[in-house]
């Protein structure tokens, strides 16, 4: 089963919600080859160990955002329960508490997923700080290059004759 779920498709299942990294119950409980129902049962039986940094559970509202803006929850549109998200720590704790092979195999590609997606996230920040340097540079250079043109016009346009002295009036001495 490890060779069929590539760290891709798990990274598909993470979604950033309350500003945190996170997987769906329903998803993890896939990838972990256990019904939802089964999945969620052994969470509840083991709180202890899912702090709220580990795992939360949805809003309605949310929930709603999410089965709006991903096809493949439409299912949770009508469902009473809200779903569990967890961090990448909730969903290797999960693995701990399934304790079976599988899901221990899987729980490595979805901390791969986790790091993998951290390090895109590193990636674009590093990316909007060069662009945004980039940005101070040309703006200053703007600046600079509208001085300078400013000058060359200024070196263009033909000199103003100087006004010719005038003769004076009357007996010159």
């Amino acid at each position: 089963m490890t060779d069929i779920i590539p760290v891709e498709r798990v990274e598909q299942t993470i979604f950033i919600i309350r500003e945190q990294k996170v997987i769906l119950d329903a998803d993890l409980a896939m990838l972990y080859g256990v019904p939802t129902k089964v999945f969620n049962q052994a969470v509840k039986r083991n709180l202890q160990r899912f702090p709220q940094d580990f795992m939360f559970q949805l809003t309605e509202q949310e929930k709603n955002e999410l089965v709006t803006n991903c096809d493949r929850f439409k299912n949770l549109k009508h469902s009473t329960s809200l779903p569990y998200a967890f961090t990448e720590h909730g969903a290797v704790m999960a693995a701990a508490i399934l304790n079976s092979q599988q899901a221990v195999a899987i729980s490595i590609y979805v901390v791969r997923a986790f790091i993998k997606m951290r390090a895109m996230l590193n990636q674009q920040k590093e990316l909007l700080k060069k662009l945004t340097d980039l940005e101070q540079k040309v703006t200053t250079h703007d600046t600079h290059i509208r001085s300078l043109f400013n000058a060359i016009r200024q070196l263009m346009e033909p000199p103003t004759p100087k006004p010719k002295p005038k003769n004076p009036i009357g007996f010159g001495q």
